[in-house]
């Protein structure tokens, strides 16, 4: 079995919030000419094809790839962190009905997992607790910056104590990575951004205290972790020679956080897999493909399957890691 922990969603029919709200590039969708086109206020951000918002094309790919549940997220873009946070609210509970209502017609294909309006700690936990209780999503998307403010920031530490008590699981996502006003050519900030903006999630969260303050957190990075498990000698150097400035929030290692967080699988070369199996463990990777798009994997799972890896190895990244991850029912 495989379960792909990493795929995006959106509806096929949203409203124009740009227009309703009157203010903001919110994101809807048009379709034109047989084209779906993600528009951004009045302009196009992206075409995007029917897999990324019909769920009868996304299982015959599944069935074609042989992936047996995908855990669905919605897009970074539609985070909608930067509005009001009632009219982002409003967004996320759209989004999030979408998801629920996809898993609903097709429980044995789809685990959904929420989004909500992170500028505002009441309308984020009030959003968790409907996802949970109400829609039963068993975590969130959440992204590696919330206009800028690191995870490790104390506005979220409510956020994360909610999460811990209702064992909501997170996946934290990279997007409006650092710099990219300054690396807009060669598609840098998806090839060098995001990669660096994950690790800033990760060591913020480490370095912050967020790990050791709600050590019952379930905490899934996207991308292999970005930089963070390629750069850890670094890390790992910079505590023990400049605790002055690295250890002023958290005295412990960075290193005795390896095995208290998960990360997904997506890293595109063999050689960065088994070198990511080495330093995360293989109890804490779990299969995810960035699922439509063009930077992700096609076929899920391939390159481990490739790897000549054990069975029992197999069988963790692509099944049971993700189930302790989530929280579920390993007969799903």
């Amino acid at each position: 079995m495989k379960i792909d922990i990493h795929t995006h969603i959106m509806p096929d029919r949203m409203p124009n919030w740009t227009k309703k709200f009157g203010y903001g590039e919110f994101i809807h969708l048009e379709h034109r000419n047989c084209k779906a086109c993600m528009m951004k206020g009045d302009k196009l951000f992206r075409e995007v094809e029917d897999n990324c918002f019909h769920a009868d094309t996304r299982i015959s790919e599944m069935d074609q790839t042989q992936v047996n549940i995908q855990v669905l997220s919605t897009i970074p873009v539609l985070f909608n962190y930067w509005a009001k946070p009632e009219d982002a609210l409003e967004t996320s509970r759209f989004l999030n009905d979408h998801i629920a209502d996809t898993v609903g017609k097709y429980p044995d294909r789809f685990i959904g997992i929420g989004t909500v309006p992170m500028q505002s700690m009441d309308h984020a936990i009030k959003e968790m607790e409907r996802c949970v209780q109400e829609l039963k999503m068993p975590g969130l998307e959440i992204g590696s910056n919330i206009n800028g403010m690191n995870l490790s920031d104390p506005f979220f530490h409510p956020f994360f104590e909610a999460a811990e008590k209702l064992g909501c699981a997170l996946f934290v996502h990279p997007w409006e990575m650092m710099g990219e006003g300054q690396m807009q050519k060669y598609w840098l900030p998806w090839l060098v951004g995001m990669p660096a903006e994950t690790s800033r999630a990760i060591c913020s969260m480490i370095f912050g205290g967020v790990l050791e303050k709600f050590p019952k957190l379930r905490v899934a990075f996207a991308h292999g972790g970005g930089s963070f498990p390629f750069t850890m000698g670094r890390i790992q150097h910079g505590f023990e020679v400049r605790p002055d400035l690295v250890a002023i929030d958290n005295p412990i290692s960075p290193k005795n956080y390896i095995g208290k967080f998960w990360v997904d699988s997506l890293v595109h070369d063999a050689n960065a897999m088994q070198y990511l199996i080495e330093v995360m463990g293989e109890d804490f990777i779990c299969l995810g493909s960035d699922y439509p798009f063009p930077l992700g994997e096609h076929v899920p799972g391939k390159m481990i399957q490739d790897m000549n890896l054990s069975h029992l190895l197999q069988q963790k990244l692509f099944k049971e890691n993700a189930v302790k991850w989530l929280g579920i029912n390993p007969l799903c």
